[in-house]
């Protein structure tokens, strides 16, 4: 005698009659998918090394003929950076929220550990003034470029369920949450990385819902009481402001004890590149004779610019754009909350870097050690820089149960 049928539970039940009404057959559940926009992302940040590495190989000087050493470390780096981009595709990143606090707390141990005065400098290594690396025998870790990716997981775990942000009194709590290892790192001093916690704060609460009027009216009570803070930040930061402010002034002398030398190298090297660029080995002798500090790392734009010309520095914005826009796509599509802020703080965090970067080469904003993504030389930023694509590609390929609430949704009177 056969057995009778089991009867399905009442949540099977439910989940077939949801996706009858899609007109599905299979039961919803969360899908993984392998064709979603944030390839795009990962297509440009591959794109972004192989130009990192070629211009990074002109800098080495014009007796080397083959590969230049900060080329083959970058290389070297770069496997590591892809490994760690895939190690944080594998688990969801709903997972990562169990692990802030231990993350945040690891976190803001190593800053606070930059800043012992006591600390031996075999393990924290002042570099012209600053403490910011932690030596790690094969490497040297940068725990503020780490801190940058925690700050986004904890602000959108943070935001994912609330609406008290809406209001003014809301907005205090995360601009706590930012100001702590945004003070932390500009104590380091690090003022170029601790200014890109603002914009992934405004970028969340935008996308949270947040009111713009709130916004706009702390925008404009930071602007009135900015000037106020000029006193508080160190003589080679208030000295950096001083330079683009003289150099728009006309101050044009690149001499070596100038404030304005390196900037001015750089914009040296940008107008030789002209519109099409020079030839490979006379840009490495430009690049060589012309002694741009830093010309591998925060310099690098200029670089490119030398070799490709005005067309290789709209090329390298394109690759950045096409990078936001593998990213934007993912956040438009993902209707998890935290998912959706995760991938906003992120795509905000790279936007800005790159303004900045590109901004202090040109010679509009204050030069203030800021790497250029997937392109300057560094371990840190680099690995860092493939740890958000991963997380990007992470919630892109994990899509929401088919009829999931949108995100966010709030009546104008809330």
């Amino acid at each position: 005698m056969s057995a009778a049928p089991r009867q399905p539970s009442s949540s099977e039940l439910f989940l077939t009659a949801r996706s009858r009404s899609t007109g599905s057959s299979a039961p919803v559940r969360r899908r993984i998918v392998f064709h979603h926009p944030a390839w795009l992302s990962v297509i440009a940040s591959l794109a972004l090394c192989a130009l990192g590495l070629y211009t990074m190989n002109l800098t080495s000087g014009v007796e080397v003929a083959g590969i230049g050493v900060y080329a083959k470390k970058q290389f070297a780096l770069l496997v590591v950076a892809l490994m760690a981009g895939a190690i944080v595709m594998i688990p969801h990143y709903r997972l990562l929220g169990r692990l802030i606090p231990v993350m945040i707390v690891g976190v803001l141990g190593a800053l606070v550990l930059l800043l012992i005065p006591f600390v031996p400098e075999s393990i924290v290594t002042p570099r012209n003034g600053a403490r910011r690396w932690i030596n790690l025998v094969v490497l040297d870790f940068q725990p503020s470029e780490l801190a940058k990716v925690v700050y986004v997981l904890a602000i959108a775990y943070y935001l994912r369920y609330r609406k008290n942000h809406r209001s003014l009194q809301g907005l205090i709590p995360p601009a706590v949450i930012t100001f702590i290892p945004m003070g932390l790192v500009l104590v380091e001093p690090d003022l170029g990385t601790a200014l890109l916690f603002l914009p992934a704060l405004f970028a969340m609460l935008i996308a949270a819902g947040a009111k713009l009027k709130h916004l706009a009216a702390v925008v404009v009570v930071a602007m009135v009481v900015s000037p106020a803070m000029y006193p508080l930040l160190q003589p080679h930061q208030q000295a950096r402001i001083n330079a683009v402010i003289k150099q728009m002034a006309g101050n044009t002398a690149a001499t070596g004890d100038n404030i304005n030398y390196q900037g001015l190298k750089a914009q040296t090297l940008i107008g030789a590149g002209g519109v099409t660029g020079l030839g490979g080995t006379k840009s490495r002798a430009v690049v060589h004779y012309n002694r741009l500090p830093e010309d591998h790392n925060d310099m690098i734009f200029s670089v490119v610019i030398n070799r490709f010309g005005l067309f290789g520095g709209l090329l390298v914005m394109g690759l950045y754009l096409l990078w936001l826009l593998g990213a934007t796509l993912t956040a438009a599509t993902c209707k998890d909350p935290f998912g959706r802020l995760l991938v906003v703080g992120l795509s905000a965090m790279v936007a800005a870097q790159v303004i900045v970067n590109m901004g202090m080469n040109l010679g509009v904003l204050p030069i203030t050690g800021m790497t250029l993504p997937f392109v300057s030389y560094g371990g840190a930023s680099l690995v860092v820089a493939f740890l958000m694509t991963g997380l990007i590609v992470n919630v892109a390929m994990r899509r929401p149960a088919l009829l999931t609430r949108q995100s966010f949704e709030f009546d104008d009177d809330e």
